[in-house]
């Protein structure tokens, strides 16, 4: 430890009190002064201890709501001043100026105000906190003399270090509090600036959400500041390093909880998010089995195990050593099915007590229990730059679809390309799907040809094909691809259509006899 500075007055001003009483508890054994405003100060008097108002300090009074109280030199003055400047100290001493040793500052829950639901544009400018800011960039950029605290989570620490030194601190616990300080300022500004630049006009009484908050324009800057949630133990392979950052939500693959099982992996974070978005796209009890990003089996049923067996009836050889999505919490006699597979990891909204249970003989099984995210806009990151496009959340329903061929889909068809659609979405193109009453039959995925993809979907089969649907994420750009559709087994096929070849393709499906619709939307996934 080097560069040890005493704490001997420190500021307390924070919206997040939690082990607040500790911490300055804390401090009062070193003989440190409390300075505190507001709510903060009425807390700490309120648990018996001295505290002295930021008033009595600045020898002027909180004003205007509060808006004004620490915006002052006294309180600037006794943060930023270099205790080593012998000009600093004369400023100081001569106006008064009392030094100011840490500064415990967490500022207006600007993200949470934002989230909520009606809230007004005047109430959200009105958690915009400026003062909190002001006095930790102060405290931050003077760290060699000032420590500044922005998390409760550093409270322990700190006390554990102040009680090793007598009330002091070192250099290297200064330098990281600002450094964290500073990313705390610079994600505060984020989340302002993100949140206003959707905000079409300044009317106080006006929401802040409305039912379409998709910005009319992408921003002029994207500006990302996610905090770091986990480092990883690698990427994709060992020689690549990795880490996982989350935006704070607690929602979706980011912010899920792990309940049992080995540290998760990039690799199974990214399978995970894929079996979790397709779970999501079903309303009835689905199961999703994900390798390499693609589903190798997918299905609904009355219940989850209904619904798991019938995915795994699809490929259970590719289903070794796969993650599995579910949009139902798991219950014991799923979990005592699932258990007979070697698994990597399950994502679901929960697991019941008896599912817990026989998953806890498999430990080094991931359970991953996941809060549904809002859809939100995609990042990609390419050489120079980075791509950001809205997430494919496009739908389709039975109204929807135009049926171009003389023979109409019988309605156990048209059930069955709806469920094909929603599972194509969701393999990388080009893609092939084989489907037949909720149940995939055959995944052709990522081939360069989707007359490739249409035979490696049906050679992947182990249910019979025939009498089938398939389902293509785009257009046949020729017939050949639909031919090999059909003479695999299906008897009705689902496509955006929109090639020039059309036609061409709707005289094939009529001469070979089968039904087909088209959806008018695609699904590429790159």
């Amino acid at each position: 430890m080097t560069g040890l500075k005493k704490v001997q007055r420190a500021l307390l001003s924070v919206t997040d009190k939690t082990g607040l009483v500790e911490f300055a508890q804390a401090l009062t054994t070193y003989g440190v002064e409390l300075v505190s405003t507001g709510g903060t100060a009425r807390t700490l008097r309120e648990a018996g201890l001295a505290v002295r108002d930021i008033s009595e300090l600045t020898g002027f009074p909180e004003m205007l709501d509060g808006r004004v109280k620490t915006l002052h030199p006294k309180v600037h003055g006794g943060i930023l001043h270099i205790r080593g400047n012998a000009e600093h100290r004369a400023a100081v001493e001569a106006h008064g100026i009392e030094p100011i040793d840490m500064v415990v500052v967490n500022l207006y829950a600007f993200e949470a105000t934002a989230a909520k639901p009606g809230v007004t544009v005047g109430h959200l400018i009105e958690n915009i906190d400026i003062g909190g800011p002001s006095m930790v960039r102060s405290a931050a950029k003077n760290f060699e003399d000032v420590a500044i605290v922005t998390s409760a989570g550093d409270y322990a620490a700190l006390a554990e270090e102040l009680k090793a030194h007598q009330g002091a601190l070192s250099l290297e616990t200064r330098w990281r509090l600002a450094k964290q300080a500073f990313a705390t300022t610079a994600a505060y500004d984020t989340a302002i600036a993100n949140t206003l630049e959707k905000i079409a006009a300044p009317e106080a009484e006006a929401p802040v959400h409305t039912k379409d908050d998709k910005p009319a324009e992408f921003p002029a800057a994207l500006r990302i500041a996610y905090p770091l949630a986990m480092p990883l133990r690698y990427g994709e392979n060992p020689h690549q390093r990795a880490a996982l950052y989350a935006d704070g939500s607690g929602t979706g693959i980011a912010g899920a909880t792990q309940l049992q099982g080995k540290e998760l992996s990039y690799n199974n974070l990214v399978d995970l998010d894929a079996c979790w978005e397709l779970a999501q796209e079903f309303d009835e009890p689905m199961v999703a089995i994900i390798k390499h990003t693609n589903p190798c089996g997918a299905a609904t049923g009355a219940s989850v195990v209904e619904a798991y067996r019938k995915a795994l009836a699809t490929d259970p050889v590719s289903a070794f050593g796969s993650v599995i999505g579910i949009n139902r919490v798991v219950d014991g006699e799923a979990a005592e099915e699932i258990a007979k597979l070697f698994v990597e990891a399950i994502a679901a909204p929960g697991f019941t007590d008896e599912a817990k249970e026989r998953f806890a003989a498999k430990k080094n099984l991931r359970l991953i229990e996941v809060k549904s995210a809002q859809p939100g806009q995609v990042i990609k990151q390419v050489s120079g730059g980075l791509l950001l496009q809205d997430a494919d959340t496009g739908r389709i329903t039975a109204s929807e679809l135009r049926v171009v061929t003389q023979r109409q889909p019988t309605d156990a068809e048209l059930t069955s390309m709806l469920f094909a659609w929603k599972i194509c979405k969701h393999v990388k193109s080009n893609a092939i799907v084989y489907a037949r009453d909720g149940q995939t039959i055959g995944v052709g995925a990522g081939q360069m040809s989707r007359v490739d993809a249409a035979k490696i979907g049906a050679m992947k089969a182990v249910l019979p094909l025939q009498g089938c649907v398939a389902a293509s994420d785009a257009f046949f750009p020729f017939p050949d691809g639909l031919e090999v559709v059909v003479s695999s087994g299906a008897t009705a096929v689902i496509q955006p259509g929109g090639s020039v070849r059309d036609e061409d393709v709707i005289a094939a499906a009529d001469r070979l006899g089968i039904a087909m619709v088209v959806t008018g939307m695609r699904h590429f996934r790159h």
